[in-house]
């Protein structure tokens, strides 16, 4: 004690030293167990990068729930640690009600409005949120959704899922706005796919991020190896629902473009089956396209067969005319099997936090054993399905036996069928060793280095619906009123086929939140109120007697 008093100058002082370097180093240590609160290398690399201003405002701002609080909570967490990162980076909240910004403003901005519904003090209202961000770069701009928009999860669920998109989402925008090019995305035309308006949504989508057009041949008829220079300005090409067969050199010019590096995302049909045909005769025939991509496929590791998967155990619905009464229809959603949907179980960076896929008609897809081809399958049906070989007659009937039980469940025991598989790798070409390779100057037998394509079989899952000319988002089946995930499905593939630092990765970040149990804390409510009121006067009154005691105890004597 004589030391302390002695030395209390000194102790001050260096105290004083202590919390001013602490003050300057300005560190902050990450304990939690998912190191929630620390960037990314990739993150940190494509921040460093920014040179100069750019703004961030967050739209979470005003009175919302808890939920909503620790969102903004979050984020202005991993604003903060970007700041760190690059002091060029400002940030600030925004509150859109009370700055009085009118919806027409912020939907034009991209954002979509979210109506809550809270009960406060036993009242219940409904209040107008804009859970969104906006970053302004270089006279640029990119709006960041801050919640992740997945149908079958609870509100915990989805709140868990938004904060593990936070840095994907910032780091998506800030890399898109920080690239001095964008990169490039083509579209076959000359093989009957699908048309500009069946494809809109996604062209929307796509213009947004990629600069984007069709590949047009030269001679306005078929590609020919002449067209490779033009094919190679765009880092990856879509062939959605090609209805027309390959020719030889229409199928080695896209060879020779896949070994040069370029990206693909394939959806074909291999059997010719339209679901808009079956609602006009109520009976189709299906038969097997002629596309002569057999081989193609094949020297890559795959192959469609020509066969139609039905799912019994996770089918979408239709909206369906199933009786009549007293000369009114009689309309209900009733299951189909011929349109699976895709329900991701692996937690890819692609199918992460989307809604199911709708496939309609899909083929069975076969992996082959390609040495140094990684394939991952992305979709696939439940075990409980049947292959319907083809030629053969679809019926609408089928769809009319609505209860599963009166099914014969027997015939659904096919398993697994896959319908949407990537693959990673050097690829072979398919001309390798073949006469057609000598007649091609600088030809490639394998990629030089590692390379991509998306093979989905199906080519609807490209379509939007067009309903009376008008085209309505990709995924929205406008007869049941479901929204599917066929849009961020495509854009999330095409994201990861050209990504190639890494970013897409942050799509798998986990954040394990200590959620408190909601029902506990109604049914115990009062209990901790009372605990918390009368605790520390029991405290402080158990303290005074003892003092008391002990100070008669000592004066007594």
């Amino acid at each position: 004690m004589t030391f302390i008093k002695k030395n209390i100058g000194i102790l001050i002082f260096l105290l004083f030293t202590i919390i001013l370097i602490l003050g300057i180093i300005n560190r902050r240590i990450d304990l939690t167990s998912d190191k929630r609160y620390t960037l990314t290398e990739t993150t940190k690399k494509l921040v460093k990068g920014i040179n100069q201003p750019m703004e961030i405002e967050v739209y979470l701002e005003g009175d919302f729930p808890a939920d909503f609080k620790q969102l903004q909570y979050e984020t202005l967490n991993l604003l903060e640690e970007l700041k760190r990162v690059n002091s060029n980076i400002t940030y600030k909240l925004v509150d859109p009600i009370k700055d009085k910004i009118s919806q027409d403003t912020l939907q034009a901005m991209g954002m979509q409005p979210s109506a809550l519904r809270v009960e406060k003090d036993g009242v219940s209202k409904q209040i107008i949120l804009f859970p969104y961000a906006t970053i302004k770069y270089k006279g640029y701009g990119h709006t960041v959704p801050l919640i992740v928009e997945q149908g079958g999860i609870s509100a915990d669920e989805q709140m868990t899922k938004s904060i593990e998109g936070l840095e994907y989402g910032f780091s998506d925008a800030i890399d898109k706005l920080s690239r001095e090019h964008l990169k490039s995305v083509g579209i076959l035309v000359n093989q009957k796919e699908l048309n500009k308006l069946e494809m809109y949504s996604l062209f929307n989508r796509i213009i947004q991020n990629y600069n984007f057009g069709p590949i047009l041949p030269k001679d306005s008829q078929s590609l020919k190896i002449q067209d490779l220079s033009n094919m190679k300005r765009f880092d990856a090409i879509i062939i959605a629902k090609p209805r027309k067969a390959f020719t030889e050199e229409e199928k080695i010019t896209v060879d020779q473009y896949i070994m040069n590096g370029g990206k693909t995302l394939w959806a074909i049909d291999a059997v010719n089956a339209e679901m808009d045909t079956l609602l006009k005769s109520n009976k189709i025939l299906a038969y097997p396209y002629d596309l002569n991509l057999t081989d193609l496929l094949f020297s890559y590791g795959i192959r469609i067969n020509p066969s139609v998967i039905k799912d019994v155990q996770n089918p979408a619905y239709i909206n369906l005319q199933v009786g009549e009464v007293q000369g009114n229809a009689q309309n209900a959603r009733v299951p189909w099997v011929y349109f699976p949907l895709g329900i991701s179980m692996n937690n890819h960076p692609i199918t992460k936090n989307i809604n199911p896929i709708k496939f309609e008609f899909p083929s069975p897809i076969e992996i082959l054993d390609v040495e140094g081809i990684k394939k991952t399958i992305l979709y696939q049906t439940s075990p409980y399905t049947n292959v319907q070989g083809v030629p053969s007659y679809i019926s609408l009937e089928e769809a009319k036996i609505s209860n599963k039980d009166s099914m014969n469940l027997k015939n659904y025991n096919n398993g697994s069928k896959i319908m949407a598989v990537l693959m990673e790798g050097k690829f072979n070409s398919a001309y390798s060793g073949r006469i057609e390779a000598t007649e091609i100057k600088g030809f490639i037998p394998q990629n030089p280095k590692p390379n991509k394509m998306l093979v989905i079989s199906d080519g609807d899952v490209a379509r939007n619906q067009v309903i009376k000319g008008q085209p309505i988002p990709l995924g929205l089946d406008y007869s049941t009123g479901v929204t599917y995930g066929n849009e961020e499905f495509l854009i999330n593939a095409l994201d990861y086929l050209m990504d190639d630092n890494g970013l897409m990765e942050l799509r798998n970040r986990t954040v394990q939140m200590r959620l408190l149990d909601k029902q506990t804390i109604v049914m115990d409510k009062s209990y901790w109120q009372w605990f918390n009121m009368l605790m520390p006067l029991g405290f402080i009154s158990v303290f005074g007697a003892i003092l008391i005691i002990w100070r008669r105890k000592k004066f007594s004597k």
